[in-house]
């Protein structure tokens, strides 16, 4: 690590300012009673011990706060980590063998650790941005009601062979003649507890208190006697070292793949949604480093594949966090949580852990989201659709390949079908814009032929642009003397395109028609140059700005 990534994650170390301690205090602890209760459902949603949940505030926390850039980020899993990770788990595991659990689970985190460390060595910081917006809030949505769903039957108090989706629900449905009462008159009350507690004391520790209030039934009332199943006994003590399984590799590292690009997504997101002006400026490729780091360690330690946290993130902002002091704090509760709590913690009944989970997970579905996509673009929309149907009938590992694809798909689209378009002269000015039927004022001029063209021309929408360029012109009556093309928008010319431009050069030129290029930036000027249409077109076939080619053809209408 170089000198200046030493100084971007230490400043806040070293340049420590007195005035920030009560407020990082006061962060760290308040983000330790949401996220302890959260981590420990999480661990939950993986089919894992809850006190891995635990390991996971503990060791990737510590590590990511003395090397990540976000200050605010508070690391450890999510819901989409967990669910991605029961997936991965439940294949490779031996059923009922906690050890074979654990040791599967040390080589998925630590698998996770090290492809995003080889990520970060590659420099691969901008794969974050390959998972557009709109199919990153149709994949959470996806995630919503798997998770909902499979933490529906501990609200009945029933247990289902899991499988499926489909399969989950109708086997959830058949199991709801058989719901224990008390258990899901717990639940109910923790998710109104959850709700209330959230909308009229916004800044209070909503799941703590519930945890604590459902501890509180089973010490005072014995709701254990009535049906109702609690956490169970909770390791106390340190996390002790779990090596990896070697054997499990081959199987797990596909999961881990898709893992690490969701944990890293999230990371950048939540870092990127809660940072200041004031703070050092997040590198996408150090994050992946820090994040590699905290799983790679983490697992060896017990911990689950862990990433920044939105929620809790959130909370750590609010709270006033300064720098990652508070992320040191947090972790420092949930040290003293394992070696003090644990035994108050396996009082907690699990209708509490899923009313947890699901209040947290359900944020995930943003139905306004979705209308706001289908208001302002319909095709995306569907994208969005199409990968919450991807996770929910196909497998969330599956659905982020899904998602991924939709993506680069989507972007294959835009980029093939570019716009292309006729402009016209706003009278009175030398403003050039698209003709429309809102202008039909707009100046043109008999025989000139203006075209935009608008972002990367290259192999994949060369031949599209140049189809629509001959239909343009071949409606436009009288037949022009003279096309323009504006090609000021256009970054770059690939030699499929330059080839496309030179073949419709010379047709046209055979049709009487000449063919002017106007607005060339530098990079598409050298190209041109370099080719045989720079000698064909000359200086005199290209010009500076549309103006003045508008000027020269008006003073020799050829």
């Amino acid at each position: 690590m170089n000198a200046s990534l030493r100084r971007t994650n230490t400043h806040w170390l070293f340049g420590y300012q007195r005035e920030w301690l009560r407020w990082d205090l006061m962060a760290g602890l308040i983000t330790a009673a949401v996220v302890i209760p959260k981590a420990m459902a999480f661990s939950t949603i993986a089919g894992l011990p809850v006190q891995v949940g635990l390991y996971t505030i503990l060791v990737p926390m510590v590590i990511y706060a003395m090397v990540g850039t976000s200050r605010p980020l508070s690391v450890s899993t999510t819901t989409t980590l967990a669910i991605l990770a029961a997936s991965a788990l439940s294949r490779v595991a031996v059923p009922g063998d906690p050890t074979s659990l654990m040791k599967a689970c040390a080589t998925l985190t630590l698998l996770v650790g090290v492809i995003l460390l080889l990520a970060a060595l590659l420099r691969l910081g901008f794969v974050a941005n390959f998972i557009s917006e709109p199919v990153l809030i149709g994949f959470k949505a996806g995630i919503a009601f798997v998770i909902v769903l499979d933490q529906i039957p501990k609200l009945l108090g029933v247990h289902i062979a899991k499988g499926n989706f489909v399969h989950n629900l109708v086997a959830t449905l058949q199991a709801v003649p058989h719901t224990s009462l008390p258990t899901l008159v717990v639940g109910i009350v923790m998710i109104v507890s959850l709700v209330a507690i959230a909308r009229f004391f916004p800044k209070a520790p909503a799941p703590l208190i519930v945890v604590a209030i459902g501890i509180a039934g089973v010490r005072l009332f014995g709701l254990q006697n009535y049906g109702v199943e609690t956490v169970g006994q909770i390791p106390q003590g340190l996390p002790s070292f779990t090596p990896p399984d070697v054997a499990l590799l081959a199987q797990l590292w596909p999961a881990a793949l898709g893992i690490a690009l969701m944990s890293f997504t999230e990371t950048i997101a939540a870092a990127r949604a809660f940072a200041t002006s004031e703070e050092p400026h997040l590198r996408p490729n150090q994050e992946l480093a820090a994040t590699g780091l905290a799983n790679v360690g983490g697992a060896l330690f017990g911990a689950m594949p862990a990433g920044g946290g939105t929620t809790q993130t959130a909370v750590n902002r609010f709270a006033g966090a300064r720098t990652q002091l508070a992320e040191l704090v947090t972790a420092t509760v949930a040290l003293l949580t394992m070696l003090y709590l644990a035994p108050l913690l396996a009082l907690m009944p699990q209708a509490t852990l899923a009313a947890v989970v699901i209040v947290y997970s359900i944020v995930l579905i943003k139905p306004a989201d979705f209308r706001l996509i289908l208001q302002i673009r319909r095709t995306e929309f569907f994208w969005a659709l199409i990968a919450l149907a991807g996770v929910i009938f196909l497998g969330t590992l599956q659905g982020i390949l899904v998602a991924i694809v939709v993506s680069l798909v989507a972007l294959a689209f835009q980029t093939a079908d570019p716009p292309v378009r006729e402009l016209g002269r706003k009278p009175g000015t030398n403003v050039f814009r698209p003709r429309s039927k809102e202008h039909p004022e707009d100046e043109t001029f008999p025989g000139l032929l203006i075209i935009q063209l608008e972002g990367r021309v290259f192999f994949v929408n060369a031949e599209r642009i140049g189809e629509k360029m001959k239909a343009l012109a071949d409606k436009l009556e009288p037949k022009p003397k003279v096309v323009a093309l504006d090609v000021s928008g256009v970054p770059d010319l690939e030699y499929t395109a330059l080839k496309m431009l030179i073949e419709a050069e010379k047709r046209e030129r055979q049709r009487g028609v000449s063919v002017w290029l106007v607005g060339l930036n530098p990079e598409v000027l050298s190209v041109i140059k370099r080719s045989p249409l720079g000698d064909v077109l000359g200086r005199e076939r290209m010009h500076f700005n549309l103006e003045l080619a508008v000027a020269k053809y008006l003073a020799d209408p050829l």
